[in-house]
């Protein structure tokens, strides 16, 4: 059995989201797919008190309606600087024209109206960053919180359920193509859903899906970095000078040692250190951050993450990326953590030593061990190398007490070959968001979701 619709989206995230309110008032029958949950039923055993993560299939933290971002802090960067790669696929200008009609929709459903990164005090602190050795990029930046975070996806959800028809708990399976036209999509459980025009926007979970399926499909893929590292913890004081002003600061770094590029990410004053899942076939736990409009810790948290961009012959970065990811797995049963000090004097961090740390982790269930077991020198090196330039331009966050979680691995997935308004070789087929490589971060994401619409 099939059913017609004029255009699908596959991928309740930020860029299916907003392709959807772009869609929604011009009186076309519009689907949203997505195999995970609404947003009020996406509940992560952990979150109820679960000591470990137990590989939900799929992971209620980055599937269902609002993405892998519905549980993050909501930063919303109002940039073009950084979050992606649409100004050389449409433009810098139209890019920063979206960026800002992006913003307003957000305001619309309730984000906050205050903006960091926009004062004069950000001029002494880019000049003490390059004195370190680091490179500070301000951005304009409106920081949701989880909680304000969750309730704006809820109020997006609310207003488009009554003007499309938003079907979760269903996967995609296969893209339906004939004669280099799309048709549709077939569902996991076999239906066949046509269309004329198909949106993707799978998100960094689904992006081995769309992998596979553009595989199958003969179409052009260049391989996109991967992003590898820690999760690092702080005290909250120790980088209060940067987050005060800046909310999250940007540091970007060149290793002496590899000369590779090195980068803050994810920022989150006064929040918590995560595990989630990555999903897809073959699942793996990884690190990642939350922060919340009022501090719920003393600390402050932030991933340090080292590219790669693999060349011939290899062309599998993100099964490299869960390789290692799997090796910290393996070694912990989740989640490895260590104190800085450890690392730097060759041993592994006991519980113990973690207790003695003057960091109360804001991950109890991390345990303790050796990060050297699971990350390659190259990858350690040039983190640790970071940490002792930061801690020129913030003093303590190179300390023995610094916690390091691992790992934190962030996929991208392949290019896929698109037109300026995102059209794939195939005939009426788009792609958007960080699952199709379009996107790093909320805002461009959603902007990639507008341009697919828009055409």
């Amino acid at each position: 059995m099939s059913k017609d619709y004029d255009i699908i989206v596959v991928g309740a995230g930020p860029a299916g989201i907003f392709a959807c309110l772009e869609l929604c008032h011009a009186g076309l029958n519009v689907l949203l797919l997505d195999k995970g949950r609404e947003i009020n039923a996406r509940l992560c055993p952990i979150q109820r008190g679960g000591a470990r993560c137990v590989l939900c299939s799929p992971c209620h933290l980055v599937s269902g309606f609002g993405g892998a971002g519905a549980f993050s802090d909501g930063k919303l960067t109002l940039s073009t600087k950084v979050g992606g790669r649409l100004p050389e696929l449409v433009g810098l200008a139209q890019t920063e024209e979206l960026v800002d009609y992006v913003d307003s929709i957000y305001l619309k459903f309730g984000a906050p109206h205050k903006v960091y990164g926009t004062g004069e005090e950000i001029i002494p602190l880019e000049r003490q960053a390059t004195l370190a050795g680091l490179k500070l990029i301000p951005v304009r930046l409106r920081h949701l919180g989880t909680e304000k975070c969750y309730q704006v996806l809820e109020a997006m959800h609310n207003f488009l359920s009554s003007k499309i028809e938003i079907r979760l708990g269903t996967a995609a399976k296969n893209i339906i193509v004939d004669e280099d036209n799309v048709q549709g999509i077939e569902t996991s459980d076999g239906e066949r859903l046509r269309c004329r025009y198909l949106i993707l926007a799978p998100g960094r979970e689904g992006s081995e899906w769309l992998v596979n399926e553009v595989k199958r499909l003969k179409l052009t893929l260049n391989s996109n970095p991967i992003d590898v590292g820690v999760r690092v913890e702080v005290p909250m004081v120790i980088m209060e000078k940067l987050t005060s002003v800046l909310y999250e600061a940007k540091l970007e770094f060149y290793s002496q040692s590899f000369d590779d590029r090195v980068r803050t990410f994810c920022m989150c004053p006064g929040g918590e250190v995560i595990m989630e899942s990555t999903g897809g076939s073959d699942p793996v736990v990884t690190v990642n951050g939350v922060g919340y409009a009022k501090a719920k810790t003393k600390n402050t948290n932030f991933a340090i993450l080292v590219g790669t961009t693999f060349t011939e012959p290899f062309h599998e970065p993100i099964a490299y990326g869960k390789y290692l990811a799997r090796l910290a797995n393996i070694l912990s049963g989740s989640v490895l953590v260590q104190r800085l000090g450890d690392l730097m004097d060759g041993r592994r961090s006991t519980l113990s030593r973690i207790q003695h740390s003057l960091i109360e982790p804001s991950l109890k269930t991390a345990t303790p061990g050796d990060l050297s077991f699971a990350l390659p020198y190259r990858y350690l090196k040039s983190i640790v190398e970071m940490l002792q330039a930061m801690d020129k331009l913030a003093p303590g966050v190179a300390s023995p007490h610094t916690l390091l979680y691992g790992i934190e691995v962030k996929f991208y997935s392949s290019q896929l070959e698109l037109t300026s308004c995102l059209e794939s070789k195939i005939s009426n087929m788009f792609a958007c968001g960080d699952g199709a490589g379009i996107s790093r971060g909320l805002v461009q994401a959603s902007v990639s979701g507008v341009v697919a619409a828009r055409e």
